[in-house]
């Protein structure tokens, strides 16, 4: 699986509460979520975000609270892929569970701006950078990740089997 988008690029420990403010958590509604999605560290987000496109962070993406109204509004927002240095545990754990792609790859946050243009190959974990025509490497998913990602999460995944 391969996606491609445009790279909107945070620092280090983007917390859950400026990915989804607390003010917001009176619904658990994906397209509500999405409306507010990273708001409180960019106000723009939300009215520049494509489907496809690409958030770049640096260490300790989603920590804070254990929430999972934080990947589910990242993913209803559009997003195809969280690349970041590191990832909260809660947060990785969470993500996967509900079908948001993330990797981690300190070359790729380094070396990526936003706006660049990004191509992701989850298969083989080769993140290419359009904008710059350079490649950095994340370690791949393993194949029942992929499957997991692809089924839309956990629970979609278990219903089908």
């Amino acid at each position: 699986m391969q996606v491609q988008g445009t790279v909107f690029k945070y620092g280090d420990n983007v917390d859950t509460d400026v990915i989804i403010p607390a003010r917001y958590l009176n619904t658990s509604d994906p397209a509500e979520l999405a409306k507010h999605c990273m708001e409180d560290i960019d106000k723009e987000f939300v009215r520049k975000v494509q489907p496809g496109d690409i958030i770049v962070a640096g260490r300790n993406f989603g920590c804070g609270s254990s929430r999972e109204h934080a990947p589910i509004a990242i993913k209803a927002a559009g997003v195809s892929v969280v690349i970041a240095a590191t990832f909260a545990r809660i947060f990785y754990r969470n993500a996967i569970n509900i079908g948001l792609p993330i990797l981690e790859c300190l070359e790729a946050v380094a070396q990526t701006e936003a706006g660049d243009q990004l191509s992701v190959d989850f298969t083989s974990g080769v993140i290419s950078n359009l904008t710059r025509n350079e490649s950095y490497q994340a370690e791949p998913f393993p194949e029942f990740m992929q499957e997991l990602i692809a089924a839309g999460g956990l629970l979609s995944y278990l219903k089908t089997r």
